[in-house]
């Protein structure tokens, strides 16, 4: 199951950034993230205590994208590092703003799918239920949108390093009902083919 779904994520993703003749790869990216969430609206220790390690490849922005402040796409699969966490990926957009020298924030916004728990398949009530809600994320929908912001710190003209967070949750318009999201904050590190012309 999961290896079949990051393959489709995979070449979902490959289609998407292919399909602008003007774009070309620009970055390699990975990290490592952890779940801080262990339900809405409860900021602690998450559910999923194993970290996930993730990777991106980012393209440069085709020119019909400018209209909406020139955002690059990307895309990314997270993969967790023991049995009980969540496996994800997708496709989506990052905008990019130099506030200072070497200094930089990136907000982005992407589509998902995922091999997470969408809902309890026992009653609620229950305590077969009590102690599934207790280890799971309910996620409501085997598609989510992904929200995320990233503060970038260059190292040099090529290396970089992201402190950053992603949000993933079904928003009520995927779906609705059950919506627990789930939250992961982490560090990765970015590669760039071409230097930064900033540096």
């Amino acid at each position: 199951m999961k290896r079949k779904m990051l393959g489709a994520t995979v070449l979902l993703g490959v289609a998407a950034m292919a399909a602008p003749a003007q774009a070309k790869i620009e970055e390699f990216r990975v990290g490592t993230v952890g779940n801080v969430r262990s339900d809405q609206g409860d900021i602690t220790g998450g559910k999923y205590g194993a970290l996930n390690v993730e990777f991106d490849i980012v393209s440069s922005s085709p020119d019909f994208l400018n209209i909406i402040g020139s955002p690059r796409p990307y895309v990314f699969v997270s993969a967790p590092t023991a049995e009980d966490g969540v496996t994800f990926g997708g496709v989506g957009l990052y905008w990019r703003w130099e506030f200072a020298d070497g200094w930089a924030f990136e907000p982005g916004f992407g589509y998902i799918i995922h091999d997470g728990e969408i809902d309890n398949p026992f009653p609620g009530n229950s305590p077969e239920g009590m102690a599934f809600e207790a280890e799971h994320q309910l996620l409501g929908s085997r598609d989510l949108f992904r929200t995320s912001f990233a503060l970038e710190r260059e190292i040099g003209d090529r290396f970089a390093g992201q402190l950053y967070w992603e949000h993933m949750s079904h928003g009520q318009i995927l779906d609705s009902g059950r919506n627990q999201g789930l939250d992961y904050v982490g560090l990765r590190f970015l590669y760039r083919l071409d230097p930064d012309p900033a540096n």
